[in-house]
């Protein structure tokens, strides 16, 4: 995906928890706007405190979402409790995660196409 077949990042900034709730709606989203259109889409966690499993397996249940739909997600701002999670859960090898939503616009995808094993979606 360029970057110029995006026109406008579509941003999430989930506040307090991102929980089952919150990250079945960031899905649902993802889902509906990705079926029609190549979309980056940003989650801002600036304002997270804690992400619980469920809110992991909706993140990763969207980034497959976009990825079948050769759009792209990312995360940004994670504070480093938040970071820490994802490290422990090695998922900060999966997803895209930047310092900041400049970085996160900015950086071109790291990878072009999404490739398959074990039924999972690899960086």
């Amino acid at each position: 995906m360029s970057q110029e077949q995006i026109t406008q990042p579509i941003v999430f900034r989930p506040q307090d928890c991102l929980d089952a709730e919150t990250g079945k709606a960031i899905e649902a989203e993802v889902a509906a706007i990705a079926a029609h259109r190549e979309t980056l889409f940003v989650i801002d966690l600036s304002e997270v405190d804690l992400v619980d499993s469920a809110g992991l397996f909706a993140l990763v249940s969207a980034l497959r979402t976009a990825r079948e739909s050769a759009s792209r997600l990312v995360i940004c701002n994670a504070p480093p409790p938040v970071r820490l999670i994802f490290e422990i859960t090695q998922l900060d090898r999966v997803l895209e995660i930047f310092d900041s939503y400049e970085a996160a616009i900015a950086t071109p995808s790291r990878q072009s196409a999404p490739t398959k094993r074990s039924g999972l979606v690899a960086a």
